[in-house]
């Protein structure tokens, strides 16, 4: 008898990328790569192995990494099913789910909600469908972990017959969240802190108030645009200022400028890459950074606020996870709750950051949004 398929391929489709990652039935990553600037000069890169077929759209990506996979043995019969990341599962989809004609109908309908990522995500999985239709796959959604905030953080603040139509706060980043839950109490040896404060810090950013285990407020809103300061992501605007660009320059201008042109990159007049901003001497970068961590610091008030206290803080994400002098300037910003960093620890990249005499722990938490896609599957399969 042939040995029953146990790998779980996990795939993250982006605009012109799509990552993917392999995953026993214990979580341990087995392989990964990404298919990079589909429809251009695309290439694909396995664990590091680096190949450039052409690739003018997702459904032929997905055929080439099958085929790369193949190769290395690998191939649908031999995998248990395919995970998907989808950025907005909207109001309905709040927990893991198996793919159905029903669930592939919601997730388009969620598409003006989401319209740079949603219709990206939804190509991967009706290609992966084409490709290999007895496959099972399985959808997690980023939106889903801060379906247990609060309607009074929720709600703006307009008439009712606007929210039904879908205006209202999701918030984002949501695998890398409820990983980082999972992950805190055996990288840490200790309980999960009660009260949460975990700054998911990248070329996109938000922070999360995380109260026993759950969410209760987030620095993203109706999309991934508002809160902190991001790479090319502009953050919090006032609406006035946003009518006031649209009149000037046109919606379609003007939806390039505060999510493409903005930011870091928009701040420092070309460079949206922290570890470049971090290296370069000049007014604009310094500027650019402090500005980003400024606005962190603004937030995580806020969210402190909103939880009545704080009795930890995690990291994660590429700069959350690598700035030092981003962390240390975020961190010293915080000296005012019981706030002691060891500065060795910091520049070490070291899980826990927090001198012995801090009265507010402070750790990194490696984000693990694939392995927490994996699981969710697995879940759902039953093991």
């Amino acid at each position: 008898m042939p040995e029953e398929p146990r790998d779980i391929l996990v795939l993250n489709a982006g605009s012109s990328s799509i990552k993917f990652a392999l995953f026993d039935g214990q979580l341990n990553e087995k392989l990964s790569g990404m298919a990079a600037e589909i429809g251009g000069h695309a290439s694909l890169t396995i664990d590091g192995q680096p190949l450039t077929p052409a690739m003018p759209d997702h459904h032929t990506a997905l055929a080439k990494i099958l085929a790369a996979l193949e190769k290395r043995g690998i191939t649908p019969d031999t995998l248990r099913a395919a995970a998907h990341r989808v950025v907005h599962g909207g109001a309905k989809l709040t927990t893991p789910q198996r793919i159905t004609p029903d669930t592939l109908r919601e997730i388009s309908s969620c598409t003006p909600l989401a319209p740079l990522h949603n219709p990206h995500n939804l190509a991967a999985i009706i290609a992966l469908q084409d490709i290999a239709p007895n496959l099972p796959q399985y959808v997690s959604f980023d939106t889903a972990f801060h379906a247990t905030n609060p309607p009074v953080a929720t709600r703006y603040a307009i008439p009712k017959t606007l929210e039904t139509q879908g205006i209202r706060r999701y918030g984002f980043h949501g695998l890398s969240y409820a990983s980082l839950v999972q992950n805190l109490p055996p990288l840490t040896n200790s309980k999960l802190p009660s009260r949460l404060l975990a700054f998911h810090l990248g070329n996109g950013a938000s922070l999360c108030a995380i109260k026993n285990g759950q969410s209760i407020a987030t620095t993203m809103g109706y999309s991934p645009l508002d809160g902190l300061t991001m790479g090319t992501r502009a953050g919090g605007i006032d609406a006035n200022a946003v009518l006031k660009l649209v009149e000037d320059h046109g919606v379609t201008r003007v939806k390039s400028i505060l999510n493409n042109e903005s930011g870091l990159l928009g701040l420092s007049g070309g460079k949206s890459d922290m570890r470049n901003l971090m290296l370069d001497a000049s007014a604009d970068s310094d500027f650019a950074v402090e500005h980003f961590c400024y606005w962190s610091l603004r937030h995580a008030g806020s969210l402190i606020a909103a939880m009545e206290g704080l009795d930890a803080i995690a990291f994660t994400g590429g700069i959350g996870e690598n700035a030092i002098g981003v962390r240390a300037r975020i961190l010293r910003g915080l000296e005012w709750i019981g706030i002691k960093t060891n500065p060795d620890a910091n520049h070490r990249n070291a899980c826990q950051l927090h001198a012995d005499t801090s009265k507010i722990p402070v750790w990194i938490i490696p984000a693990q949004e694939e392995r927490m896609i994996a699981k969710d599957a697995l879940t759902l399969i039953g093991t």
